[in-house]
C-alpha cells in the first residue's frame, strides 16, 4: 500500500460476509474464527471479517459482531494473530446499520440520516442530531482503535449496501439541510468525520479501506461516486473497495457508457488509489478479467465459502472450481457451522437443501 508500506501476499481478498456466527454480546465465536482462519490457511491476500457493529445502536442481525467494547479484544486478539500466523493481512469491517438496526435487536428506535421507512424495517427510524453524528464518529474511530490494539492490520469501513454511511451519501435517505446534507460534499461529512477519526486514534501504519456502493437505491449515483472516491484519496484512505455485485458489467444508472465500473474507477482515480472490485468472480478467468480491468485486488464471497482454498489454487490455468449448489455436508467440510449453513439455505440455489 503506498502511504504504509504494508505488503500483502497476493491479489486475492475474502470480502466482508455475513455468517451469524458471533455472540449475543458480540465477542466473536469458536466458529467465527475457525471460518476466518481456514480462508487464511486457504491463501488469501487479506481476509476480511463479517460486518462489525462500532455501536450497541448499529446492530443489524442476530449472530453479528461487535468491536464496541473492550470485552471483545481478547477474542479479536486471538482473530488477529491466527490471520498473521497464515501469512495473511487483517481487515475488520466497521459499520453501523441505521435505519436496518431494528429495535428488536437493540432495544431502541433506529436512526439514520433522515427520518425514513423503508421496504423490511420494522419501523420508521428517526433523524440523528448533530451531536449524535458526532458522536458515532468518534465510535468509528474507537472501534478502529480497539481493532488495532487487537492487532488487526487495518479496517474496512463499511460506506457501502444501504447501511448508516451509505444512507448519509444518498439523496434519498438523507434530506437533511444542515452541513451533513445538500450536496455530495455535507453527504460525505460524515464519511469525511469517520475516517478523520479513524486516523487520529490509529498509527501511521494502520491499514483504512473504505468500501462503497457505486450505485444504490438510496440515492447514490456512479458520478457522485467517481467524486467521491478522488475525495476520499485525500481524506486518508488506502484503499477503495467497489462494491459491483456484477464486476462484468457497466453501471446501470448509465446504460450507454460500456466501460466496466472498474474501469471507470480505475480511469478517474489513475494509479493513486489501490482498488479492490468484487462481483459475481467465480473462477481463475473472471478473476483475470477484473484486474485486467484496473483492479489491484479482487474480492471474493461465494465462492470462497464454499472453497476455503480458493486462492491458493486460482492462478492455476483453467481453474474452474465447482458450482453450486453444495451439499450441507460440503460446506461443513469447509469450515461453516451448522449456524452459517442454515443462513446459506436462504440463498437462493447454493445449498442443496435450501431456497431454489
Amino acid at each position: 500500500m503506498p502511504r504504509t508500506g504494508v505488503s500483502v501476499r497476493n491479489r486475492t481478498v475474502l470480502a466482508a460476509m455475513t455468517n451469524k456466527q458471533s455472540e449475543e454480546d458480540g465477542t466473536l465465536s469458536d466458529d467465527e474464527i475457525n471460518w476466518l482462519l481456514m480462508r487464511a490457511e486457504g491463501g488469501f491476500g487479506i481476509v476480511t471479517t463479517a460486518a462489525s457493529h462500532i455501536h450497541t445502536s448499529g446492530k443489524s442481525w442476530e449472530g453479528e459482531m461487535g468491536v464496541w467494547g473492550d470485552h471483545q479484544i481478547p477474542r479479536l486478539k486471538e482473530l488477529a494473530e491466527g490471520i498473521r500466523l497464515r501469512g495473511a493481512t487483517s481487515l475488520v469491517q466497521i459499520f453501523h446499520g441505521g435505519l436496518r438496526a431494528p429495535r428488536s435487536l437493540t432495544g431502541e428506535k433506529p436512526v439514520s440520516a433522515s427520518t425514513n421507512l423503508e421496504k423490511g424495517v420494522e419501523e420508521e427510524c428517526r433523524e440523528l442530531s448533530d451531536s449524535e453524528i458526532r458522536e458515532l464518529a468518534v465510535s468509528f474511530g474507537e472501534a478502529a482503535e480497539r481493532c488495532e490494539r487487537a492487532g488487526f492490520d487495518g479496517v474496512e469501513v463499511h460506506g457501502a449496501h444501504g447501511y448508516l454511511i451509505c444512507q448519509f451519501l444518498g439523496t434519498r435517505t438523507n434530506r437533511r439541510e444542515d452541513r451533513w446534507g445538500g450536496g455530495l460534499e455535507g453527504r460525505s461529512l460524515f464519511l469525511r468525520e469517520v475516517l478523520r477519526e479513524i486516523r487520529s486514534r490509529t498509527s501511521e501504519g494502520f491499514l483504512v479501506c473504505v468500501r462503497i456502493s457505486p450505485e444504490h437505491d438510496v440515492g447514490v449515483t456512479m458520478a457522485d461516486s467517481l467524486d467521491l472516491a478522488g475525495m476520499m484519496s485525500d481524506w486518508g484512505m488506502d484503499l477503495l473497495h467497489i462494491s459491483c455485485w456484477d464486476a462484468f458489467t457497466g453501471a446501470q444508472g448509465d446504460p450507454d457508457d460500456p466501460r466496466t465500473i472498474t474501469r471507470r474507477f480505475r480511469e478517474a482515480l489513475g494509479n493513486d488509489v489501490p482498488i479492490i472490485s468484487t462481483g459475481a468472480v467465480w473462477d481463475g478467468e473472471d478473476a483475470q478479467f477484473v484486474l485486467d480491468e484496473g483492479a489491484d485486488l479482487v474480492g471474493v464471497a461465494r465462492v470462497a465459502i464454499a472453497h476455503s482454498n480458493w486462492a491458493s489454487e486460482v492462478g492455476a490455468e483453467g481453474y474452474s472450481p465447482e458450482r453450486p449448489p453444495f451439499t450441507p455436508e460440503h460446506l461443513i467440510e469447509q469450515g461453516l457451522s451448522q449456524t452459517f449453513v442454515d443462513y446459506m439455505r436462504r440463498w437462493k440455489g447454493f445449498v442443496t437443501d435450501g431456497r431454489l
